[in-house]
């Protein structure tokens, strides 16, 4: 019967931008998420993640005391740290997987020497984290870049862009490394395939560009500094790892036809392609041959071969919250590399932001990449978003939370079973943040409920659901009743 490993590390995940707050405290500048207002709209409205033109960039500056900023307040962690990780040491957490803001470190992201402020705010944190002797999962930037470097650079497009990263997160290793053993570079390094702005901090249409070939050329710009940054990071770390992340989507064919099979091998072949690079260390042909016949030209990192080759991760890790299903129809094809879809699975139940619930593709996925990259494994995102309610005698019965996440951890289980090396399982939003698809706090995924509202009315005071004392007991078993 399959097990857990005896050192599987049980955790959960959150991001700076989403779950820090104090935008504004302790010398952080802003970052390009903190002009990211709510608008309100159907939560079925299959609109993600969110996208910022130039024109409403320009807008959210003007109007900048009119309009609602959710991710600049986020949970108010900023405050809270000391009792959110006592919360989290209670449920016996393993790791905790979070984001540094960069634009805490470096307010511009142009400054040789960090705020001394935001470099403590982190210590303090890992030291609260090794009191419970709870791994901090370390994510080095988790989509926000100072927002100077949206304005005067125009984000990831620069090349400039790999130098000033590589002076922060050098910083990072230096300044962290006996507190923090797993690191990740960049988080769902992908997405800017899907959001230009929210992935990379930029606005395609300020480009002298094509927009496909724009973001392509940021995409291989955070190639680069992942590759830098991991080659640096073993050349001065002992004992520390460090690793990629996408935000993996399992395909299906639609029907059987061989059309539809293949057009399923091409969308998987551009959703693991980051991966190909980070894991292997060079461009697979398909994605080189897909520039070809899209007439996207890079124009090539010095170097960027060797780079490549001599900046490989040490696991591969990844948030799976749904599947898709894909057609070579042509009333029925989608954009390539999409990471929402409009064609449904009938044989998946949807949630109630309309994304298929699908535990065995996790396992699928698993096995996949265990067959592709032969590394360890790490889920470091999943979860499920719901309406929490919030009883008089302060209660959340989240039943619905608790079946979703023993279903994937069946499926990681059973994985395992099947030879799959997974470190461990950190779920999204572990306490309630601003969910990204939308910038609102409704859409929970925590354990733990936050009293705050999507306009920031609140108390801000934390309340265990009941999915707080499930998650407490499958760690002290190892996940042996899953």
């Amino acid at each position: 019967m399959a097990k857990f490993p005896i050192d599987f590390l049980w955790g959960g995940a959150t991001s700076a931008s989403q779950y820090e707050g104090g935008h504004n405290e302790g010398g952080r500048g802003l970052s390009h998420m903190d002009f990211i207002r709510r608008i309100e709209k159907s939560d079925k409205d299959k609109v993600f993640p969110i996208n910022v033109t130039k024109k409403m960039f320009d807008d959210h500056k003007t109007h900048e005391n009119e309009y609602n900023f959710p991710f600049r307040r986020g949970s108010d962690f900023y405050h809270r740290y000391k009792e959110d990780i006592a919360l989290l040491a209670e449920m016996g957490f393993k790791t905790f997987r979070l984001s540094i803001s960069w634009s805490r470190l470096f307010p511009t992201g142009l400054e040789k020497t960090p705020c001394e402020e935001g470099v403590q705010f982190y210590h303090n944190v890992f030291q609260e984290c090794r009191k419970y002797d709870i791994e901090p999962l370390v994510t080095m930037i988790h989509y926000d870049i100072p927002v100077y470097l949206t304005e005067s650079m125009n984000g990831w497009e620069d090349p400039k862009m790999i130098e000033l990263f590589v002076h922060y997160t050098k910083f990072l290793i230096d300044e962290y490394k006996d507190e923090v053993k797993y690191w990740i570079t960049f988080n769902e390094i992908n997405m800017i395939m899907n959001s230009s702005y929210l992935g990379g901090g930029m606005f395609v249409e300020c480009s002298d560009k094509p927009a496909e070939t724009c973001i392509h050329q940021a995409l291989h710009h955070q190639l680069i500094a992942s590759a830098l940054t991991v080659k640096y990071f073993h050349e001065n770390s002992k004992d520390g790892l460090v690793g990629n992340m996408i935000a993996r989507l399992q395909n299906y064919p639609y029907t059987c036809s061989s059309k539809d099979v293949l057009a399923t091998q091409q969308q998987n072949q551009f959703n693991y392609f980051p991966t190909d690079i980070q894991v292997k260390g060079y461009y697979p042909a398909s994605i080189l041959n897909y520039y070809r016949k899209n007439n996207i030209d890079i124009d090539w990192y010095p170097n960027y071969e060797e780079i490549l080759k001599e900046g490989t991760v040490d696991f591969a890790s990844i948030s799976y919250y749904h599947t898709a299903v894909i057609s070579s129809e042509p009333d029925k094809q989608e954009p390539i590399g999409a990471f929402i879809r409009n064609l449904e699975n009938p044989y998946n139940e949807i949630t109630s932001w309309g994304w298929g619930i699908d535990p065995t593709g996790l396992r699928i996925t698993l096995n996949d990449m265990t067959d592709r990259y032969g590394v360890p494994i790490f889920i470091v995102e999943n979860g499920l978003a719901a309406h929490d309610q919030i009883t008089k005698d302060l209660k959340i019965h989240d039943e619905y939370r608790i079946e979703y996440i023993k279903a994937h951890l069946r499926a990681i289980k059973e994985a395992i079973g099947d030879g799959c090396d997974v470190m461990g399982y950190t779920s999204w939003g572990c306490i309630d943040l601003v969910s990204c698809g939308d910038a609102q706090m409704t859409k929970r995924y925590g354990y733990v409920y936050v009293d705050a509202d999507d306009k920031g009315n609140g108390t801000y005071k934390r309340y265990p659901k009941d999915s707080f004392y499930w998650y407490r007991n499958v760690i002290k078993d190892n996940g042996a009743d899953i």
